[in-house]
């Protein structure tokens, strides 16, 4: 066991950190399938999905046999190169943005000093995905779903962008860890509370959640940009949607919340708790708000999140400055 030294034993612990960390948030996503529609039927006051297993316990196996065994059909009219890359970007680009979040001080993939704005270039990159999966379907429902995705993906994340501006600087840095160090003693969602509601706002609208799901609007574009996916590749889009769920929630509570920070509880509880906590945040705005039109989704955004953005910076930076010069 000589070829065992300490640089080969971190190694291995950092790829094993990595594989808990990416599985994990699969399986999450996975799981957050089922809770979201027990949680719908109990507020609803009605059954949820209960048939399978013990208290509907195996409906989870029993979506994932059932993807597993569809046709995974190509349309003739499809650019099958693009069809085929499209869900394997998304599920990519997700996954890698798990690689910055730091869950415990000890656990996490990557500790980049520019983890903030890798975030943001790997959620600019699920953009491409939801643009070939729709253009490439040959499909006029999937290319006005991707384009109505892509415009609002692009709009809020701009405002997404802003709202943090404010938290980084206070923390002084991009660097995951050293936010939520700088949160020890007082979380950012007190001072930075707006630039959390526009934060909160802006990560619902780009993970395409109701009531900012537009791109996929059932009733006017029969599902959207993967209107033509099925199997796999239907199940990769599916899925990516609710790990981007679990990705916003994640990050909500490492950059507004304290991270891993809380009393008596071991870090990990905490962060786990919070996490749950927006989770199903996400699954009651489900189930309590209609769903807008798509113009006034765009309007809200340009009209009232970037002024409010926009403002929360000026006022971070201006408390700032008279803090330092004092």
């Amino acid at each position: 066991m000589s070829w065992l030294t300490p640089q080969v034993i971190d190694v291995l612990i950092a790829v094993g950190q990595a594989v808990v960390i990416l599985l994990g948030g699969v399986l999450l996503g996975a799981v957050m399938t089922v809770v979201e529609r027990r949680l719908l039927g109990l507020w609803q006051d009605r059954y949820g999905p209960n048939r399978v297993g013990p208290f509907g316990s195996l409906q989870l196996v029993a979506d994932m046999i059932k993807i597993f065994f569809k046709e995974d059909w190509i349309p003739p009219f499809a650019d099958r190169k693009l069809f085929v890359l499209a869900p394997a970007i998304a599920m990519a680009s997700l996954l890698l943005s798990f690689m910055v979040i730091p869950i415990t001080p000890g656990w996490g993939v990557a500790d980049l000093n520019i983890g903030l704005l890798f975030f943001f270039a790997m959620a600019g990159i699920n953009v491409y995905a939801v643009l070939f999966g729709g253009w490439s379907s040959g499909n006029k429902y999937a290319l006005i779903g991707a384009m109505r995705a892509s415009a609002q993906t692009l709009s809020y994340e701009v405002f997404m962008g802003l709202s943090l501006m404010g938290v980084v600087a206070m923390a002084g840095s991009f660097n995951m860890r050293e936010i939520v160090a700088a949160q020890e003693g007082l979380w950012f969602i007190v001072p930075q509370f707006f630039g959390f509601c526009t934060f909160l706002i802006a990560g619902i609208a780009v993970t395409h959640r109701h009531p900012f799901d537009q791109p996929e609007a059932e009733q006017e574009l029969a599902d959207g940009y993967h209107v033509e996916y099925s199997s796999m590749k239907f199940g990769m889009f599916f899925i990516g949607e609710y790990v981007g769920m679990v990705l916003v929630s994640a990050l909500i509570v490492t950059l507004f919340f304290g991270g891993w920070h809380g009393p008596w509880l071991p870090p990990f509880i905490w962060f786990a708790l919070k996490t749950g906590a927006f989770l199903c945040l996400f699954i009651l705005l489900r189930a309590s708000l209609p769903r807008p039109r798509y113009d006034r989704v765009m309007s809200f955004g340009w009209k009232i999140c970037l002024p409010l953005t926009l403002i929360n910076l000026l006022a971070t930076g201006a408390v700032i400055l008279l803090t330092s010069a004092s």
